[in-house]
């Protein structure tokens, strides 16, 4: 399906787009005699450039998936443990309930764990079919990295720094659109900010090699980013949940620095 890209899709409500998507290929495939089993979304569409929508838009989504059998996976590998800001799921930002939620990397802060969690009756019709077994169901230390990793994001209140840091640097992300005309895009929810580079605003064209070039350069200062996909054109940028308010002027002003070199 077609991301659900706000600032691409000229549509007024872009949680009914995006469900009007899912019925097409729901359709598609049961025209083809496919059986839909369930639709798997990360929550911000990192991967498809950092696409956060306005909070609830994913609802129609979910009501789409339930309507047709099938279960709403979220995967919160990146938008979960806090990172969005106004909640602690990046599912939870938009009022919904999922039948399956993955889990990974954040929650032992590099320590390998990761989890899966899914309502009773969606695991019961899985588990009571299907001889299911880990080899390494979990073991002391990786349990233990998780625990602390939760302890620190509750007791540091990184939730709520997420969200007022993450607004901040937006901010000011966004003022760079006045000074360089190849920004196209700047949004994102919490800590998980998408910054689009364009080389020509006007018509919104992806700027993939000035993106690839950027993230170099930005490396000599320190910065380490990557581009997100369809387009190859977006700078995702993640910092550590640490980050700070003075961190804040290092990470603009290093950007500032390479698209006006790179201009």
């Amino acid at each position: 399906m077609p991301p659900p890209d706000r600032y691409r899709v000229d549509a007024p409500d872009l949680g009914i787009w995006f469900a009007n998507e899912i019925q097409k290929q729901i359709d598609d495939m049961a025209a083809h005699g496919i059986k839909f089993a369930g639709l798997l979304v990360d929550s911000i569409f990192s991967s498809d450039g950092v696409l956060p929508g306005p909070a609830g838009f994913l609802k129609p989504a979910l009501d789409a998936v339930h309507a047709n059998g099938g279960i709403f996976i979220a995967d919160e590998v990146q938008p979960g443990f806090a990172r969005t800001g106004d909640s602690f799921w990046g599912f939870a930002r938009h009022g919904i309930v999922p039948d399956v939620v993955t889990l990974g990397k954040p929650m032992g802060n590099g320590i390998p764990v990761s989890g899966l969690l899914a309502k009773a009756d969606v695991l019961a019709a899985f588990s009571d079919e299907i001889p299911y077994f880990n080899t390494f169901g979990g073991n002391p230390v990786s349990m233990a990295a998780a625990q602390a990793v939760l302890r620190v994001i509750r007791e540091e209140k990184l939730q709520e720094h997420s969200l007022i840091v993450g607004e901040k640097l937006r901010q000011e992300l966004a003022r760079l659109a006045d000074r360089h005309e190849c920004v196209g895009d700047v949004r994102g929810a919490g800590l998980f900010i998408g910054f689009e580079l364009v080389s020509d605003r006007a018509a919104k064209t992806p700027d993939k090699t000035l993106a690839l070039d950027v993230i170099e350069r930005l490396r000599a200062e320190l910065v380490l980013a990557s581009v997100a996909l369809p387009y190859g054109n977006v700078l995702k940028l993640r910092p550590l949940l640490a980050f700070q308010e003075q961190d804040i002027d290092w990470l603009v002003g290093s950007l500032d620095k390479v698209l006006s070199a790179v201009r």
